[in-house]
């Protein structure tokens, strides 16, 4: 296969279709019966045919005899036939391709439905090369070819009934899913090497083939593994299947908060404790083990925290296989990768309110080069102060950029102290442009973009200033001073009234530590006023309300925190090296937390299914 990922080759080598070295190789029950057959004293096989040739029967169809028509589709129906039925079938519709036009569709969609996954490699050459002649020489067939190897990109659907109850779902046990999806791939593969239009016909039915987000996640992690194989040898489709997948992966982040998500989990884990108390004896207070998830496995209990992990990995391992081949950085792949990926976040990550976990796959692209991250704290700046944007998307573009200066501990203190001079600057301007105007007054709908900057800004420097002050305390010291933060707090908009509190007193208590702003006079002042944030409809003052827009999520987040790892979300200063951001090698460990998918990040096309 194209691309760098591809690396397991397709089963047996597939050969000229000689039957006879078929028979000698195929190593299941229906050859050997033909070889050691005693043909006087045993009854006929299933290869018996009624009926003339393909050939035949459609001259006979044309003419309007429709008896040996109907029969032949009553025989490539049989669910119990054989590969040697199968061979001489697609010979003859090869030989008489040209003929099987729209009034045929009935007998082609049997047709495309004969089983050939999985079957010798004789059958699986002679099923390929009867797909390549008929897309070549019927384009009225593509969207068919197309939806039947798309078909198979899950496994079967096995029909399971309890209490009257279907509770049917896919095969998981089917040890041929990796000979089968190789298959599919081939056949695609072919199909747009005969039909150079496949992508514009394919993506349509790549979307409506998706499965619902409810399926198992053994169902989703195979078919979305399919669709990034798709991207690898049809390349421009790449941004189209990073489009699908993160669509349907933002609906499974949305639908459970973090704090949903956590809760359950420590439910399961306080049950288990008490369970093993109760086990060892009520009072044995030597009890300490926690599992993560029943039976001691690494699975998510939150089942929609289960299916997001399991694809978040599959997309992990595809960005990881594809920016990297022989453990080298291709810097050409990965730019391309980046672009396709920043045109997702554009388009529907960052209009997503409160996604906690998909958003890590561009923070994961960025760790592995300093110029990419780079590269997105640009763009997200270049968002945050164009006017010509809604508001809603620069203030999400801020929120993106200090979560990002905050979290990301594979990033220099110089590139942060660099988006600080961007960042403060541009609050000292708007500033500028509102104190002496009617609109110098705490109001969010008015100042939205302006309040997520400060919080941004607040924030980086609650998780960085240890970064900043180290090896040089006093040089430090002369830069943040410089920054000049007071007057930010001081001005009329108030800016700490409006973001989060948890941010406000940890921003508080480093700027006292290091008298650099005093600012719980302002807070105490703030404290005795609900904050008006709304302005009313008709016009006039502010409506009060104690709804606050900021009050939303940082974007980067550790994606499995543990309270204990997080000195923030306990409310005491943050270590630097407490951070949890992703970077290469902690993306590997993450992979082996207790609240991650258990398995480790392997090559994409080598992942078992």
């Amino acid at each position: 296969y194209a691309g760098p990922i591809v690396r397991r080759p397709m089963g047996l080598p597939i050969t000229a279709g000689c039957y006879s070295a078929w028979i000698r190789t195929r190593d299941c029950s229906d050859a050997l019966a033909i070889e050691g057959r005693d043909f006087m004293n045993t009854p006929p096989l299933k290869t018996v045919r009624f009926g003339g040739n393909v050939v035949a029967t459609l001259a006979k169809f044309k003419q309007g005899d429709t008896s040996d028509y109907e029969l032949l589709k009553h025989q490539l129906a049989d669910p119990d036939i054989k590969d040697a039925q199968i061979i001489n079938w697609l010979q003859e519709f090869r030989n008489c391709v040209t003929q099987l036009s729209k009034d045929h569709e009935q007998l082609i969609y049997l047709v495309l439905r004969l089983p050939w996954l999985g079957r010798s490699p004789a059958v699986v050459e002679e099923y390929l090369a009867f797909l390549s002649n008929l897309v070549s020489a019927q384009t009225v067939y593509l969207r068919a070819c197309l939806k039947m190897v798309v078909s198979n990109f899950t496994p079967k659907r096995v029909k399971i009934c309890e209490g009257g109850v279907d509770i049917s779902d896919s095969d998981d046990d089917d040890e041929n899913l990796p000979i089968n999806f190789d298959q599919c791939h081939q056949a695609l593969q072919l199909i747009a090497r005969y039909v150079p239009s496949t992508s514009r016909f394919l993506m349509p039915i790549l979307t409506e083939n998706f499965p619902f987000v409810q399926k198992s996640s053994r169902t989703l992690e195979c078919y979305v593994h399919n669709l990034l194989r798709v991207a690898v040898y049809i390349p421009s489709l790449q941004r189209h299947v990073l489009e699908l997948i993160i669509s349907r992966m933002l609906k499974l982040d949305v639908s459970a908060s973090r704090g949903e998500i956590e809760e359950v989990e420590n439910a399961v884990q306080q049950q288990e404790m008490k369970g093993e108390q109760e086990e060892e004896g009520l009072f044995d207070m030597d009890v300490c083990s926690v599992k993560s998830s029943p039976a001691g496995t690494n699975v998510m209990v939150h089942p929609v925290a289960e299916r997001l992990d399991t694809l978040m990995v599959v997309l992990l391992a595809f960005i990881k296989d594809m920016c990297h081949v022989n453990g080298c950085l291709d810097v050409e792949q990965t730019k391309d990768l980046y672009k396709d990926l920043v045109c997702v976040f554009d388009k529907l990550i960052l209009p997503t309110h409160a996604s906690c976990h998909v958003q890590y796959a561009l923070f994961y692209l960025c760790s592995f080069r300093l110029a990419l991250a780079e590269a997105f704290l640009e763009h997200l700046w270049r968002l945050l102060q164009s006017p010509s944007h809604p508001a809603v998307l620069r203030q999400s573009a801020a929120g993106y950029m200090g979560s990002f200066l905050a979290r990301a501990n594979f990033l220099p203190v110089a590139t942060v102290c660099a988006c600080l001079d961007l960042l403060v600057p541009w609050l000292h301007l708007y500033i500028d442009s509102q104190d002496s105007g009617s609109r110098a007054y705490c109001d969010i709908m008015l100042h939205g973009p302006f309040y997520n900057a400060c919080q941004a800004v607040f924030y980086t420097l609650i998780f960085r200033h240890r970064s900043i002050l180290e090896g040089d305390m006093k040089k430090g010291l002369a830069y943040l001073q410089g920054l000049n933060l007071e007057r930010i707090v001081m001005c009329q908009l108030n800016p700490l009234k409006v973001c989060l509190p948890a941010v406000t007193n940890m921003f508080a208590a480093i700027t006292r530590k290091y008298q650099l702003v005093f600012c719980y006079t302002i807070i105490e002042r703030n404290s005795r006023h609900v904050l008006p944030v709304v302005r009313s409809s008709v016009g006039g003052d502010c409506v009060s309300t104690n709804t606050n827009p900021l009050d939303s999520f940082f974007p980067f987040d550790p994606y499995c925190s543990d309270a204990d790892e997080d000195d923030f979300l306990r409310g005491e200063t943050p270590e630097t090296k407490g951070v949890m951001g992703m970077t290469p090698g902690s993306y590997e460990s993450h992979l082996h937390s207790p609240s991650s998918v258990g398995s480790p990040p392997i090559a994409f096309l080598q992942r078992p299914f």
